[in-house]
């Protein structure tokens, strides 16, 4: 699979006006390994992904951001090189909560309170981008690792039931990893999935 090279933390702030990326390849649908790159730009080693439907678990990263505030379930703020980034989970979608004009809908603020819960305030990240830097929003398109212990946000939040799958090419390095955990989720009924109509309707408020 094509995944676009890593970036270093000053290459994450210009992103706005770089998207140049270089190829490498994957086996299968997954990750074999993960190349990262530290605050000083030093590939770091090797890790080995398990399939979608398990916990994804890879080896700790170096951290190249800090989180410093939870918008909603997929829309994190974060300093790099202390300047402050919105930042755009690839590949997935949580239920909205602040939106213009669209209600708040149903499982947004349990999305919401889970990646708080996934990513307290403090929590060391690593950010990897894929083809494209940024969004027309201009939030930076990242998939989000926990620095310690290098949990798979995007795809922790899509296994759990937080999230439905979202691929909009070119960033679609793990488009089958994302819909293969939805759907295990969904067969499972797993958060949203058994608690609401349908994706997207609105919250019922008791």
């Amino acid at each position: 699979m094509r995944l676009a090279a890593l970036v270093t933390i000053g290459a994450l702030l210009s992103a706005c006006t770089s998207t140049t990326t270089s190829g490498s390849t994957r086996n299968g649908s997954a990750r074999s390994d993960r190349a990262t790159t530290g605050p000083a730009g030093a590939a770091g080693s090797a890790a080995t992904a398990t399939a979608a439907a398990a916990a994804p678990a890879f080896a700790a990263a170096a951290a190249n951001a800090t989180v410093v505030h939870i918008d909603d379930g997929d829309t994190i703020d974060v300093e790099i090189d202390g300047r402050r980034t919105r930042v755009r989970f690839i590949g997935i979608d949580t239920p909205e909560t602040k939106k213009p004009n669209t209600p708040i809908q149903c499982y947004g603020p349990e999305a919401s309170a889970e990646t708080a819960a996934l990513l307290p305030i403090g929590t060391p990240v690593h950010l990897e981008r894929d083809a494209e830097a940024r969004d027309p929003y201009d939030r930076l398109l990242a998939y989000v690792y926990r620095a310690d212990d290098g949990l798979f946000v995007n795809l922790e939040l899509a296994r759990r039931g937080f999230a439905r799958a979202l691929s909009i090419a070119p960033n679609v390095a793990y488009a089958g990893d994302f819909t293969r955990a939805v759907s295990d989720a969904t067969a499972a009924h797993q958060g949203l999935w058994g608690a609401c109509p349908a994706f997207g309707s609105p919250a019922v408020h008791a």
